[in-house]
């Protein structure tokens, strides 16, 4: 355990204790456990208080991981990244947040489409990750659980998006700066050995 673990176990006691809690003692008690998981937080990270403030705001009901997808694309030896406009250009797996109404091959299909421009199907689930657990850097406010699936392309072309400036396949010895907060070089890896071996079992934890 370390202080952003810490912290983050506290901001879930504050938030599962709102949903929960109908005595407004109670509740004052459970708000100041989340300003502290805010204030702690912002001491070991670069996000403010007030930011950990207004994230935390907007989660409700009992506290459960977050779900982050990313699409593993190959095209000839080489993996599809797209270069990340809010991450000073760095280069990252296809993906995002999972969303309501989709289940998780479906929001990474759509993921893929609308940053790269390729049609896919999702064919395999290649790992489950605990953030926490898997070195992305820098911290983030939420337990996130990310899962990597592998997509092949049916359709589309290349295209950019608001989020994306850029769209390439790259080999393994090509791989760019990666956005090391979305996917990691070890992550990298780790899916060129499943490419050339797809029967390999889904990786967790």
């Amino acid at each position: 355990m370390n202080w952003i673990e810490w912290a983050k176990e506290l901001q879930a006691i504050s938030q599962t204790g709102l949903h929960y809690a109908t005595e407004q003692f109670d509740r004052e008690r459970y708000r100041r456990i989340g300003e502290i998981s805010a204030e702690i937080l912002a001491n070991y990270s670069n996000i403010s208080r007030d930011q950990y403030l207004e994230f935390n705001a907007a989660e409700f009901g009992y506290a459960t991981p977050k779900v982050d997808v990313r699409g593993v694309v190959f095209k000839d030896s080489k993996i599809l990244l797209v270069r990340e406009i809010a991450d000073h250009g760095r280069w990252t797996l296809p993906g995002g947040w999972a969303d309501v109404n989709e289940t998780p091959g479906e929001s990474v299909v759509r993921e893929v489409f609308e940053e790269s421009g390729f049609e896919t199907q999702a064919i395999k689930l290649l790992a489950v990750y605990d953030r926490e657990k898997q070195e992305h850097q820098p911290a983030y406010p939420y337990h996130v659980y990310k899962l990597f699936f592998h997509c092949e392309i049916i359709g589309g072309e290349a295209c950019i998006s608001n989020e994306t400036s850029e769209v390439a396949f790259f080999g393994k010895q090509e791989i760019p700066e990666l956005s090391e907060s979305r996917v990691t070089k070890k992550q990298i890896s780790r899916f060129f050995e499943y490419y050339q071996n797809l029967n390999l079992s889904t990786d967790f934890d």
